[in-house]
């Protein structure tokens, strides 16, 4: 039987490889997150994503076929009955995989692969954007509110000024009678 020659062979074996994408999958899926070296996160992105495609469609098929490669029933279930549904919106890109820290004793590049728990990234727009304009909309009013408060100074102080200018008028007239007499 041909062996398949692309790509990096993960554990010697292809039999080997098959079992620990699932185990890797059987993980992420129970745990929502697991840490793996790199090739190995970037190698069970398109695994995972395949078998969450699978969950989405919901049906006895898809599950038999999910059940080929994960053997945990009870991780079976909660992919077609929770991650399925959640990502019924989703055209892809169910998984995360952001860079670590290297291992410490080999030093071999390690990363974290997630399952993205945001239904998608315009959510995350939408909430920035809310946030800002609720901080806006209380600026704009303590502008209006001193703003109306300088206009208000200003009127007293019109008013003062006004009043002031009379009295003294007033003043000047009686004094001007007062020499008169």
């Amino acid at each position: 039987m041909p062996k398949p020659k692309k790509g990096a062979r993960f554990g010697g074996s292809a039999s080997h490889q098959k079992a620990i994408f699932a185990n890797l999958a059987t993980a992420l899926f129970e745990h929502g997150r697991i840490t793996t070296t790199e090739a190995k996160a970037k190698a069970l992105r398109p695994y995972a994503e395949k078998l969450v495609t699978h969950a989405k469609a919901g049906t006895l098929a898809h599950r038999r076929e999910v059940l080929k490669v994960i053997r945990n029933k009870d991780v079976v279930h909660t992919l077609f009955a929770e991650i399925g549904p959640f990502y019924a919106e989703r055209n892809g890109g169910y998984t995360r995989i952001i860079k670590t820290v290297p291992r410490k004793g080999d030093n071999a590049p390690m990363a974290i692969i997630e399952l993205v728990k945001e239904q998608t990234v315009t959510s995350e727009a939408d909430r920035a954007r809310r946030v800002k304009a609720s901080q806006e909309a209380p600026a704009e009013n303590v502008v209006e509110a001193v703003e109306a408060e300088a206009t208000e100074a200003e009127v007293e102080n019109a008013e003062a000024v006004v009043e002031g200018l009379e009295d003294e008028t007033a003043t000047a007239a009686d004094a001007d009678e007062a020499k008169k007499d």
